[in-house]
């Protein structure tokens, strides 16, 4: 897992947004969805949803484990859980 992952809407927007020139609305017109789901997703207040990977899977040709994993990995990396008191379990043997 890396230290600091990117947010995926910032890799959408760096990766494949930019260099195509295309806006949200656009891409949000392509993959069938609110254009708010994207221009969220972009600015970082919203994730990648399953149904979201599918369609950017398709319409980018990548899979859609590449976006869910990446959220997955940002999510992990920003989560702040205390995990103080648990203890691991310990088989008996």
């Amino acid at each position: 897992m890396l230290a600091n992952p990117m947010h995926p809407g910032e890799v959408l927007k760096e990766l494949y947004l930019d260099p195509l020139g295309m806006s949200p609305m656009a891409l949000a017109r392509e993959l069938k969805l609110p254009r708010t789901r994207i221009e969220r997703l972009v600015k970082g207040t919203t994730g990648v949803t399953a149904d979201t990977a599918l369609r950017l899977a398709k319409f980018f040709s990548t899979t859609p484990q590449y976006w869910v994993n990446m959220q997955a990995n940002y999510d992990l990396a920003n989560t702040k859980t205390d995990l103080g008191g648990i203890e691991p379990l310990r088989m008996a043997g």
